[in-house]
């Protein structure tokens, strides 16, 4: 009985996984999928608060990422962090954040905060 119930726990997790990588195919983020990073991401934030413009390691220390950098995972994962943040801790600062991104050498991209 033991073997069965293991048996079935193993099975329901490939299956969950095999779901979850179909599924992450048609959404930016792929959290609970063994996908690999298979993007390669260049990016680079710019900040300014009340007309200052916040210096690379103070977007840094604000956001835990480098304000110029690389990411192997979705482009929707950087843009997450800085929306998370100017969405709950930074809410009332009247941020403008700004990220230019590059994803697989394509076209530059420009993501706004707040959008518009």
């Amino acid at each position: 009985m033991l073997v069965n119930l293991k048996f079935l726990l193993g099975v329901g997790l490939l299956l969950f996984q095999i779901v979850m990588i179909g599924y992450a195919r048609f959404v930016p983020t792929r959290f609970f999928c063994w996908a690999p990073f298979d993007s390669l991401n260049l990016y680079q934030i710019r900040v300014t608060l009340e007309g200052k413009t916040l210096t690379p390691e103070e977007i840094k220390g604000r956001y835990r990422i480098d304000a110029k950098g690389i990411d192997h995972r979705a482009i929707s994962h950087v843009l997450l962090i800085l929306k998370q943040y100017e969405e709950t801790y930074g809410k009332n600062d009247n941020a403008h954040v700004q990220i230019s991104y590059s994803v697989n050498g394509r076209k530059e991209q420009t993501w706004e905060w707040p959008t518009r």
